[in-house]
């Protein structure tokens, strides 16, 4: 339960308790065994901001209604990855060696890539939340918010800590050394995330959460290629990229 809560603390604005958790050092421990836990918490943060669509799109109409989602899925996290988008932006469009970008992306200013990255993110968002049929956009909305946060064990399962100093996200390195409980926490995302798109969406649903798994792929591999490893802004600049991806695939599918 702890590592559920953990989980709850770490990718939303839920304000748990360090109490619940353990306290400061049992809340770290906590946390570094709550990988398994990220895509039930994505997929309950999806169903609040489903909830609030549902709600909200008896009062607005699709472009105010969508505004309003753009800003309710970068809430649920409390624009944490939002930050992470930035700060991966300015470093691994800045064409700088590996070093130097991790350098960049540690940098606490936001550069033009970084304000660029946000602003073309949000807008794609908006344009593609007024695009979706209109009587699955709440379900569309539980989906992009759910696949987003299984991206992520999706990279940490697939590469190692970029940084050679200590980060956010190094506190998952240690539990995550087993192969067996590595290749475990993957399979079990991949199985979560097919069956929730079925169930949720049928084959509408099936093809958008593969093809968000699909997209958190092709992010882990480039930031291999780029810096050899991911970094807590790398995490959250690929579940804002895979939050897209399932909205993509409900407008082409329309």
């Amino acid at each position: 339960m702890r590592s559920l809560l953990a989980a709850t603390k770490f990718l939303t604005s839920v304000p748990v308790p360090w109490s619940w958790t353990g306290g400061e050092a049992g809340g770290e421990r906590a946390l570094s065994h709550s990988v398994p836990w990220f895509p039930v918490v994505g997929l309950a943060a999806g169903g609040v901001a489903g909830a609030v669509c549902l709600g909200l799109e008896r009062i607005l109409p699709a472009l105010p209604l969508s505004a309003a989602l753009v800003a309710v899925m970068a809430g649920v996290s409390g624009g944490l990855h939002l930050d992470g988008l930035s700060d991966s932006a300015d470093g691994l469009l800045s064409s700088r060696p590996r070093e130097r970008a991790l350098e960049i992306m540690k940098d606490s200013h936001v550069g033009a890539m970084g304000v660029i990255a946000i602003v073309m993110v949000v807008l794609a968002k908006f344009a593609l939340l007024v695009s979706v049929p209109d009587d699955s956009r709440w379900w569309l909305v539980v989906l992009a918010v759910f696949a987003g946060r299984c991206s992520l064990p999706v990279t940490m399962m697939l590469l190692r800590y970029a940084r050679s100093e200590g980060g956010l996200a190094t506190v998952f390195a240690a539990s995550l050394r087993p192969a067996a409980r590595r290749w475990g926490t993957l399979a079990w995302t991949v199985v979560v995330a097919l069956a929730a798109g079925y169930l949720i969406g049928g084959w509408v649903g099936l093809a958008a959460c593969g093809a968000g798994l699909a997209a958190a792929l092709l992010w882990t591999g480039y930031t291999r290629y780029r810096l050899g490893g991911y970094t807590g802004d790398t995490l959250g600049a690929g579940c804002e990229l895979v939050e897209l991806v399932p909205l993509m695939v409900a407008v082409v599918w329309s």
